[in-house]
């Protein structure tokens, strides 16, 4: 049981550095919290954190280790994921001003975005990056013993997964506050502008990606 605490203490200092890393998932998140709400934003980090599960599986399960050494299924994801980042950047872009004011609702709670929605937009935000295929191979290849149980790599998933989504849950919270309510209430037409470059940029960078 030590071991694998230490095992698991060393996953987590790795990857804290790159929950707060950011990238599409935050770029999501945020502009959930500012375009769509609380609940939309909290529903798209737990889309976000299920993704992370799947990662990690495939990756238990010796997928990973696959798709890292295949240049054909590394390119399927890879453009996969460039097309959905580029998707986002067109329809942010093209979204103009949001309106923000729902007065009878809870500050920062919106309810115009379908749970489905929000939770599949955080979903296909993580599942479709690349990346996570060597972050996850590299670090549960040289951090965890090829002699720890199933069960318990999988634990270490779930613990990844729930911090990631804690994470996430607390920009939502604090970007769907009154204050930064109001400001991007004002700026909302320019934030979707931003974030959509923001989005398509993110795609032409994982475009230049290679495998190995």
């Amino acid at each position: 049981m030590h071991a694998y605490l230490i095992e698991l203490a060393s996953l987590m200092a790795i990857f804290s550095f790159a929950i707060v890393a950011p990238g599409a998932d935050f770029a999501m998140v945020l502009r959930q919290s500012i375009v769509n709400g609380r609940r939309a934003a909290i529903v798209t980090s737990i889309g976000v954190g299920s993704a992370l599960m799947l990662h990690v599986t495939y990756t238990i399960l010796g997928l990973g280790l696959i798709i890292s050494q295949s240049i054909y299924l590394f390119n399927i994801v890879k453009w996969c994921g460039v097309a959905y980042l580029v998707y986002l950047g067109i329809a942010s872009i093209r979204a103009g001003r949001a309106d923000l004011s729902v007065d009878d609702a809870p500050d920062g709670v919106h309810t115009g975005q379908s749970a489905a929605k929000a939770f599949g937009l955080g979903f296909a935000a993580n599942a479709l990056n690349p990346k996570a295929v060597f972050f996850f191979l590299s670090i549960f290849s040289t951090v965890v013993s090829a002699g720890t149980p199933i069960a318990v790599k999988f634990g270490y998933g779930l613990v990844m997964a729930l911090s990631l989504i804690l994470w996430f849950v607390g920009v939502s919270l604090f970007m769907t506050t009154p204050r930064m309510r109001a400001v991007f209430s004002r700026a909302s037409r320019w934030i979707n502008r931003v974030s959509g470059m923001v989005f398509i940029l993110l795609g032409l960078k994982l475009a230049a990606q290679r495998a190995g």
